[in-house]
């Protein structure tokens, strides 16, 4: 026994100096594991980020492309009214993202946060093959028993359901899933974002453009229900792609700043602005200076200096919402006018949507020439120019495309009218065909591939790099306001001619009108932004830093001395009343 005993303990001497062994040997080689796993696991995050991006705008894209068709034809509406919903549906997928980011960020985890979105994208895609599918056509045997029917208001309420609760879960995903913070721009430099935000919008387009043709033929001509099945099957992708690596790419963005601060910010120093203007008069330089607290605010002079930035570029963002209603006009005018000319092919019947490629064409052509251009913009000797003319160029080529528009709509009532059949409904239109329309929808997709990209850049570079989500967020709001005005501007224009503006049958009212009044707005924003972009044409003070740039030596000097003599006036003065010491 003594023996067993002593051979146990050496062999657990033998065991202690080889697991002290492996110990000392672990680190390094725990590292070079660590090494070699870490690209691998950013590229695993880039793929599925990348994945569900591309499936959350598959299935957006294929609610959208043939949305006016399905409310004209088979729920009844009039033109506008389905414009109306179209344009409605989109600023709300824009405006849904920053809402669920403060959800996630003030009440809900963004883990659960996520789960309740892709429960409700989920939902609203599932329940709007409910509305679409031909239920008097499917019976159960020879007796033609009727499975179910949904009257029309039921399909509306089913309808507008669905529409939102999609729309919320596409919020979700934008704002939790894909932010643009994960795909880690903070050190790229101005040249490379730009490339970045070329090519991912390039990206996104393509998908689009598979959309558009795909999906809206299946719509329209084969199975044209099944259509709304398709962005169920493809929300399934991004759930089983969020489910796999739902620990991993999760971003979790910086919580030293927030939507609701800057808010704050805004909102105090109004009110303490107000308040001094009235009994104390100015003495800042700049009225969110209030905010700070030496002035009598809240915040801190960082807080507030952040929110200075971003204000900066509050006129940038103003005038992109003109430019969006006029985008926005490819799913809703543009689309009624390619709705009501011929489509008839050689034969075939193409798919009002397939229209939309034509202007996703010079997105993707001009994205390799806009590369080489920018390579020369930020060279090394001017690397501080700003993509500012692009944004001017693509606004013009905006208005050009909607004053186009109006002449082509004025050249299309000069063919005669024929009968051509969509979704299975006989329609009165023009046989003028319909690549007649092909320059407006050209000019349109030029302007995108200008302004979107240069817009993005400016948002994300000319903030610090501690707002930079907050800067994109308010520049999906003001183009979610773009949405929204378009919808106004229909619904005023209906309203106020009686229909004439934006009729229900083209050929008996003056579209053109309409077409003609918004590119004269439309001229009118792109001369207003030419006056102010000369406020955003240097590029070479960064934002990196709290401050723009670094703070001068003399500032700081400057803030000590001004503690000194606060702090020294402070232990003079024998008597202060309340009001001053707070």
């Amino acid at each position: 026994m003594p023996g067993a005993d002593s051979g146990e303990v050496q062999e657990k001497q033998l065991w202690d100096a080889a697991a002290d062994k492996e110990q000392r040997l672990t680190p390094s080689r725990r590292n070079h594991a660590r090494n070699v796993s870490q690209p691998e696991k950013k590229l695993q995050e880039a793929i599925c980020v990348l994945l569900v991006e591309l499936c959350e705008r598959f299935t957006f894209f294929g609610i959208v492309c043939n949305m006016i068709l399905f409310c004209t034809v088979r729920l009844g509406y009039r033109n506008y009214q389905a414009a109306i919903v179209n344009m409605c549906f989109v600023g709300t997928s824009m405006l849904t993202p920053v809402l669920v980011g403060w959800l996630a960020e003030c009440l809900v985890g963004r883990t659960k946060l996520v789960y309740i979105c892709m429960f409700l994208h989920f939902l609203g895609t599932a329940l709007l093959p409910v509305v679409a599918f031909p239920f008097e056509d499917i019976y159960i045997d020879r007796r033609h028993i009727l499975l179910h029917t949904l009257t029309k208001k039921e399909q509306k309420i089913v309808f507008y359901f669905a529409l939102l609760t999609a729309s919320l879960g596409i919020g979700g995903i934008r704002a939790i899933v894909c932010p643009l913070s994960a795909y880690n721009l903070e050190d790229c430099g101005p040249k490379e974002l730009l490339s970045f935000f070329n090519w991912f919008y390039w990206l996104i387009n393509l998908n689009s453009a598979v959309v558009f043709v795909s999906i809206s033929y299946i719509q329209q001509s084969v199975a044209r229900n099944l259509g709304f099945l398709i962005p169920f099957v493809s929300i399934l992708m991004a759930m089983i792609t969020i489910h796999m690596v739902r620990g991993e790419m999760i971003y979790k963005p910086k919580t030293d700043s927030s939507l609701l601060t800057t808010f704050g910010v805004i909102a105090s120093a109004l009110k303490t602005c107000c308040v001094r203007y009235r009994y104390f008069g100015g003495g800042v330089t700049n009225w969110l200076d209030h905010a700070k607290e030496n002035y009598g605010g809240h915040y801190s002079e960082i807080q507030v200096e952040s929110t200075k930035s971003l204000a900066r570029l509050f006129p940038l963002f103003a005038f992109q919402i003109l430019y969006r209603t006029c985008i926005m006009q490819i799913p809703s005018g543009y689309y009624l006018q390619t709705m009501n000319s011929n489509l008839n092919f050689s034969g075939f019947v193409l798919p009002i949507a397939a229209m939309n490629v034509i202007s996703i064409v010079p997105l993707l052509i001009l994205v390799p020439i806009l590369e080489c251009i920018n390579s020369c913009l930020f060279s090394s000797k001017e690397s501080g120019r700003s993509p500012t003319i692009y944004i001017v160029v693509g606004q013009l080529s905006a208005a050009l495309s909607v004053m186009v528009a109006g002449f082509s709509e004025i050249h299309r009532k000069h063919f005669p009218q024929v009968e051509q059949t969509l979704s299975e409904e006989i329609l009165l239109v023009s046989s003028m065909p319909c690549f007649h329309l092909t320059p407006q929808y050209v000019l349109l997709g030029v302007a995108e591939a200008l302004v979107t990209p240069s817009c993005s850049l400016l948002s994300f570079w000319l903030v610090p790099e501690r707002i930079r989500g907050i800067s994109m967020h308010f520049l999906t709001l003001f183009n979610g306001a773009g949405c929204f005005l378009g919808a106004f501007f229909v619904q005023t224009a209906h309203t106020g001619t009686q229909g004439n503006w934006f009729p229900h049958l083209l050929h008996e009212g003056k579209l053109e009108r309409f077409f003609f009044f918004l590119a004269s707005l439309m001229m009118v924003n792109t001369l207003g932004f030419w006056t102010i972009a000369h406020r955003y044409n240097n590029l070479n003070q960064e934002y990196t830093s709290e401050f723009r740039g670094a703070l001068p030596a003399e500032r700081l000097l400057k803030h000590d001395k001004d503690i000194k003599h606060y702090d020294s006036v402070l232990d003079c003065s024998p008597i202060l009343s309340p009001v001053e010491t707070t």
